[in-house]
């Protein structure tokens, strides 16, 4: 089925690895150009700082994964990764109450990011037509101004030698600080663009727990309740038998620099949480790694279906297009939902090349749209969160806060909270008249 000849994808991160997968179904050759050099394990990259910390496939991801690289969830499982009853073995602190625990029959998959990505790197490097270059450096586009068109990119490779390799398609798959948005600003591209200060720092630490049989959850999560507290943490079991811990901080609560001078620091943030659990746990706690820090100062959202005089050849996925709040777990469940949008437009659509790319921009903005607005409905509790606030902000944290609170009384409202936050059913659900009287019902 390959109608096309090559497409470079720039960045062998999450959403480079799937947009190479899904476009190697139509174009003859796909290279993927990764700065970073080869993981021969699944260990952390310089070029993902973030994967020290805790992650999560939601269903819709991890489902969405399976369909693009089938048995893939079988190899997580089989190599160690933890498969756990989403709604009995998580037990979730949120807004000030425990959330309901019952078995609602779904899975989820607990691993450390490496552990997935490396899985997903044996499954590309069965794809014949997929080349991947590490230790490449992509400085520049190869730009023809007279068409306004991008045909290729320059860079630097392991020997720091110059390099030019033209294509029919550019992904922008480098991240939130991508190529592409330098590249705009330099050539007066207008890319509307949605910017919300969070002030985010994570703090992370894999350690080995003492066997407990009264430990009756695999991940514990204690959100804040805001805005009076800026503090959250958990944590998970991960594969090898191991526990990941993480603190999140909002607006600056956590001192990052100050944490990496205190060998005690991680036992004093457990003490700031809502709850003692993860304090007692870390009290027997054996680390097993060094403690990581990662910020996030602000999340944003480039819309490449608005921009103006965007080039042709150039397509934006992944965090090149949206950074989320982490915390909430969707940002690779994200990636995966453009990929397989990717797919469906790519092979199915007819015509030139840049309708397709249009196509898919305007697809990925309808699959962040209403996830950026779940995000910031949570984010703007703070009054420190700066940024455009979403229409009938006050409405919608009234409303969600109460289904919050009815998740932990009501099995029937959690589950179709989990639907939600797992990105398997829309918001509107939630607005089912029995979920509305109830919620009614709960604030007379």
């Amino acid at each position: 089925m390959h109608q096309r000849e090559k497409v470079i994808v720039i960045g062998g991160g999450m959403a480079g690895k799937l947009a190479a997968r899904v476009l190697s179904d139509v174009f003859q050759e796909v290279i993927i150009l990764e700065k970073d050099s080869e993981t021969l394990t699944p260990a952390p990259r310089n070029g993902v700082p973030q994967g020290k910390h805790i992650h999560a496939l939601l269903h819709a991801g991890e489902h969405g994964l399976e369909k693009l690289f089938p048995g893939i969830t079988d190899c997580f499982h089989s190599s160690g990764a933890v498969k756990i009853n989403s709604t009995k073995d998580l037990a979730w602190f949120h807004h000030g109450v425990w959330k309901f625990r019952y078995d609602g029959g779904y899975t989820t998959t607990l691993q450390t990011r490496p552990h997935l990505e490396w899985h997903i790197d044996q499954h590309i490097h069965k794809i014949a037509n997929i080349k991947v270059l590490y230790k490449h450096s992509v400085t520049r586009y190869v730009y023809q101004d007279e068409e306004n068109r991008i045909v290729g990119v320059e860079g630097t490779d392991s020997s720091d030698s110059r390099f030019t390799l033209n294509a029919d398609l550019v992904v922008d798959a480098s991240g939130a600080s991508s190529l592409s948005s330098r590249w705009f600003k330099a050539h007066d591209i207008h890319t509307p663009t949605d910017k919300v200060e969070i002030g985010l720092t994570y703090v992370s630490q894999l350690v080995e727990l003492p066997i407990d049989k009264n430990r009756d959850w695999e991940i514990k999560l204690l959100y804040p309740n805001p805005p009076a507290e800026k503090m959250g943490g958990s944590i998970s079991k991960v594969e090898g038998n191991r526990y990941i811990v993480t603190f999140i901080g909002y607006h600056d609560e956590i001192d990052g620099k100050e944490i990496l001078k205190n060998d005690k620091a991680l036992l004093e943030l457990a003490r700031r949480l809502p709850k003692s659990d993860i304090h007692e746990e870390l009290l027997a706690a054996k680390a097993l790694s060094s403690v990581s820090i990662f910020r996030v100062p602000h999340i944003l959202w480039r819309k490449a279906d608005k921009a103006q005089n965007l080039p042709d050849g150039l397509l934006l996925i992944g965090d090149s297009l949206c950074r989320i709040d982490p915390f909430f777990g969707q940002g690779m469940s994200i990636a995966v939902l453009e990929a397989l949008a990717l797919q469906g437009i790519f092979q199915n659509q007819q015509g030139p090349q840049q309708r397709s790319i249009n196509a898919f921009h305007k697809k990925a903005g309808k699959i962040i749209a209403p996830i950026w607005k779940m995000v910031l409905t949570e984010d703007f509790r703070y009054a420190a969160t700066k940024g455009k606030k979403p229409f009938g902000l006050p409405v919608l944290q009234w409303y969600a806060k109460n289904i919050f609170l009815l998740s932990a009384e009501s099995p029937k409202i959690y589950d179709s909270f989990i639907k939600v936050m797992n990105l398997k059913r829309p918001m509107t659900i939630l607005m089912h008249p029995k979920i509305l009287l109830r919620v009614l019902k709960r604030t007379k």
